[in-house]
C-alpha cells in the first residue's frame, strides 16, 4: 500500500504520495505560504529533494498559487491537457496584494489522460489520472487501484448546482467505475465514496 501523508495547511489538503526519491505532491498552497509548506514537510519528516513531481488538481490559487515556488526547488509539474490553458488565466484569480509567482510553460512535462498511468507505475504508483470537470473545467484526479482518490474541489452531486450537475454527476461515476472507495478531497477530512 502506498504511503499518503497530508502535508496541508489553512483549511487546504496537501499530500505527498509515495516513499521514494520521486515522492508525488498533490497540490500546493497560497503564493506566499512556501515557509508554511516547507515547515510541514520537514514536521512529517519527508524531504523536498525526496519530491520529484507536482500535480495539480485544478488552478485555482489555494491549489496551485505556489506552483513556480515549487517548481523552483527542483520539483517537475506535471500537466494535463485540459489545464494547460488553465494555467495563465490562474494570475486573474490572484488578490493583487498575493506576490504570486507566473508558472512558466516551456518546463513542465506534459501527460496525457492515457498515458498517466504508465508515467505513475514508473515513479511507483498504481493508479491513473483523469479529467474530472465540475469544480472547474480544468479539474482532474488522481485515482489509485487501492481505491483512494484525490478529488481536488469536485463538490459531491448533492451540491452541485443546476448549470453544472450533468458535469458533476459524469465526474463522480466515473470515480466509481474506477473503483474509487476513499475520497482525499482538497478540503474536508477523508471520506467514503459518496452516494450519487
Amino acid at each position: 500500500m502506498i504511503t499518503i501523508v497530508n502535508v496541508g495547511y489553512y483549511s487546504t489538503n496537501y499530500y505527498v504520495l509515495g516513499q521514494s526519491t520521486t515522492r508525488l505532491l498533490l497540490d500546493v498552497g497560497l503564493p506566499g505560504t512556501l515557509p508554511k509548506l516547507l515547515a510541514n514537510l520537514k514536521r512529517k519528516d519527508i524531504r523536498v529533494a525526496d519530491i520529484g513531481y507536482l500535480l495539480v488538481t485544478h488552478y485555482h490559487p489555494d491549489h496551485a498559487g505556489l506552483a513556480q515556488e515549487i517548481k523552483a526547488q527542483g520539483i517537475r509539474l506535471i500537466v494535463l491537457e485540459p489545464q494547460i490553458s488553465a494555467i495563465p488565466q490562474l494570475k486573474s484569480h490572484m488578490n493583487p496584494s498575493m506576490p504570486y509567482t507566473e508558472i512558466t510553460l516551456h518546463d513542465n512535462l506534459h501527460l496525457t489522460f492515457d498515458t498517466s498511468r504508465a508515467f505513475l507505475h514508473r515513479i511507483g504508483i498504481a493508479g491513473t489520472i483523469i479529467a474530472t470537470p465540475g469544480h472547474s473545467a480544468d479539474s482532474i484526479a488522481l485515482v489509485l487501484d487501492d481505491g483512494s482518490a484525490f478529488t481536488g474541489d469536485l463538490p459531491p452531486v448533492s451540491m452541485a448546482g443546476s448549470e453544472n450537475y450533468d458535469t458533476v454527476s459524469s465526474s463522480w461515476l466515473l470515480l466509481r467505475s474506477l473503483n474509487a472507495t476513499t475520497i482525499y478531497p482538497g478540503h474536508g477530512p477523508i471520506q467514503p465514496l459518496p452516494a450519487l
